[in-house]
């Protein structure tokens, strides 16, 4: 969701020109946040996020859009928090698109009680029940779909709108503005500022799927947009799309942890960020774009470009001379630098130089200066007239600007304020969404427990970060799980001390091969695999019967869809669209074929049809068995 400021929104222009002001007071307002909580001690908390998707079925003409209701139902969903803050058992809060919204477990955060991890489904079947109750009546189904398959094409929106006549902050050719969120001033402020300061509209390029009948080179035509240009960045042989709504109308699952303290959050960040890839494989979701079958799986790809406010200078493309840095990736990216290890950043990090100084100065380490610094590479894109002024001890909205603008497939989240009950933190960013609340249940408890492992057997996941940026790229390719390798460690627990003093330290090419992700989740030969090291982490925890049984059985989910037993998402609705008799093999997804895919999406969603191809034997609990976050309170875990 990011910094929900209030206020006037300033123009690029005016936003540029008080840029300064922001990298300035953010580094100091950072720094006196590192003094007040660098030495605080927190137990483990957690929970998820879950970005849900409004569709409007008519079943008369057997149509379905992107229903434009989520600001109109959010202040009634609040209605529970903000009228008892202590004991609400969900949150809501708005996102990019006026067809999303955001749901949270409620006030109290999950934490080191195991029973949690029973209660996941149940606090996930509450908030679909709680948007289903909302939208009785009206049509509109919410679902946890992370794309839309006709997103761009022609009355997409219910309320339609023509992107010609409504794009003054996109100016997209296939993209109303109306579509984006109408609550709050920041979404329609990225938008224009992110388009501005780039100097053109986003390319986003996506490969198309060539099947028996898609033209070959296949090329679209475009209508001419207001500034007599058509779509100049398109690409043949790619679907073509040209606004930010594009990559910030896709939803995700997200889960946020918070460390003990300061070095196992960035402990965390590093190993975590490693695990990214291979998840991201198992969760992809998204394969069609603008009604085009495309051949990638997953999003990620899209919303790097979607966000893209790079300049021409800033993308290597002319000298630089406005501007002051090259920068190799978009601000929506994998990461670029661990904070806990220098020895495998193999890449070079550009960073802010004044910032990186004014950090070392302050008493921060090397790492995590340079992590701050290269985020103050970016500029604020969202900036409100009446937040410019910003004392540096007691505020941090102009931290929080670029932080919150940063958004990697981790984020290292300090304390939100000077006096917050809220400790360190690092959010896993990567899942595309599963249909059913037990699939994204499964992911969620499954990150959380290889957090646990990785912290109670010092496991080790670290190889350079080049390879761990070309696991990304790999990641999101058509059927990644079966067709791809990622480069991985081949010994993640940690080694004879003897043994790592054969190799000296900044050598590591012994220390990774290229496996498969059923190797990397189930193991093989002396690979032990996530999925037995997280067995022995349960069988080594005093957990009641029940809650083992949940999660032996979400880890039973995770290692079928690792071997390939199980589909993924993605990789079924391919097979769905393919064999629909409406179907041309030209990778035209139309409007029937869209219709009867999420009609079929929305009874596999519900429970009321079966999908064992993707979700296999997963048993789903009673949303009634257990009260939602109503936990005894034992020992907690750090």
């Amino acid at each position: 969701m990011g910094l929900l400021s209030e206020g006037r929104p300033l123009s690029w222009p005016e936003t540029k020109k008080n840029a300064h002001i922001v990298h300035k007071v953010g580094i100091q307002q950072f720094l006196s946040l590192y003094h007040k909580h660098k030495d605080r001690k927190d137990t483990l908390k957690w929970g998820d996020e879950v970005e849900y998707t409004l569709l409007k079925f008519d079943d008369k003409t057997e149509r379905v859009q992107l229903s434009l209701m989520g600001p109109h139902i959010l202040n009634t969903l609040q209605v529970p928090e903000n009228s008892d803050p202590v004991h609400h058992q969900s949150k809501w809060r708005p996102e990019y698109a006026s067809f999303m919204i955001e749901g949270t477990p409620g006030a109290t955060p999950y934490g080191g009680c195991y029973l949690h991890f029973n209660i996941v489904e149940s606090n996930l079947k509450l908030r679909r029940q709680q948007l289903a109750e909302m939208l009785e009546g009206t049509g509109t189904e919410a679902m946890s779909l992370t794309g839309f398959a006709r997103f761009g094409c022609p009355g997409f929106t219910t309320p339609e709108h023509d992107p010609k006549e409504d794009n003054a902050a996109s100016l997209s050719l296939f993209f109303p503005d109306s579509a984006i969120w109408s609550g709050h001033p920041r979404y329609r402020t990225l938008t224009r500022n992110i388009r501005e300061r780039r100097g053109d509209n986003p390319a986003i390029n996506v490969p198309v799927f060539k099947d028996k009948h898609t033209p070959s080179p296949f090329v679209e035509e475009f209508p001419t947009d207001v500034r007599g240009t058509a779509a100049r960045g398109a690409l043949p042989d790619h679907i073509y799309m040209d606004c930010m709504g594009f990559g910030m109308g896709l939803s995700c699952l997200q889960v946020t942890f918070q460390a003990c303290d300061v070095d196992e959050g960035r402990h965390l960040y590093d190993q975590l960020s490693v695990i990214c890839p291979i998840l991201a494989s198992l969760a992809a979701s998204s394969c069609i774009y603008r009604g085009m079958l495309s051949d990638l799986d997953s999003r990620m790809n899209i919303i790097e470009a979607s966000v893209d406010d790079r300049t021409e200078e800033e993308r290597g493309l002319k000298p630089l001379k406005e501007d002051r840095y090259v920068i190799p990736k978009s601000r929506y990216s994998s990461i670029d630098c661990y904070l806990a290890n220098k020895d495998y950043n193999d890449k070079e990090v550009v960073y802010n130089k004044e910032a990186f100084e004014t950090l070392k100065k302050g008493g921060v380490d090397d790492l995590l200066a340079q992590h701050i610094a290269h985020l103050f590479v970016r500029d604020p894109i969202s900036l409100f007239a009446e937040k410019l002024k910003q004392s540096s001890d007691s505020e941090t909205d102009h931290f929080e600007n670029i932080q919150s603008t940063n958004w990697q497939s981790m984020r290292f989240k300090p304390p939100p304020s000077h006096d917050s009950p809220i400790g360190w933190r690092v959010e896993f960013r990567p899942l595309d969404l599963s249909l059913t609340d037990i699939e994204n249940a499964a992911f969620v408890v499954f990150v959380v427990l290889v957090s646990r492992a990785i912290l109670s057997f010092q496991l080790n996941f670290y190889i350079p970060m080049s390879k761990a940026e070309e696991n990304m790229r790999r990641s999101q390719l058509r059927d990644a799980v079966n067709s791809q390798k990622f480069y991985f460690r081949k010994s993640v627990v940690p080694e004879d001390e003897e043994e790592a003093k054969d190799h000296p330290p900044q050598s590591h090419d012994h220390e990774y091969t290229e496996m498969s992700i059923n190797t990397i989740i189930n193991g093989k030969d002396e690979f032990p695999g996530l999925i037995p090291l997280v067995r022995m982490y349960v069988n080594s925890v005093e957990m009641d019967v029940d809650t083992r049984c949940t999660v032996l059985n979400y880890l039973r989910f995770i290692s079928k869809k690792a071997s390939g037993e199980l589909m993924t998402t993605a990789s079924w609705t391919r097979k769905f669209v393919s064999s629909h008799p409406d179907y041309k093999q030209d990778s035209v997804v139309s409007e029937k074929i869209t219709y009867d895919l999420y009609k079929e999406m929305k009874m596999i969603s519900n429970g009321e049809k079966p999908c064992p191809e993707v979700t296999g034997n997963l048993v789903s609990k009673s949303p009634d068995k257990y009260k939602v976050l109503d936990c005894p309170p034992p020992k907690a875990e750090k």
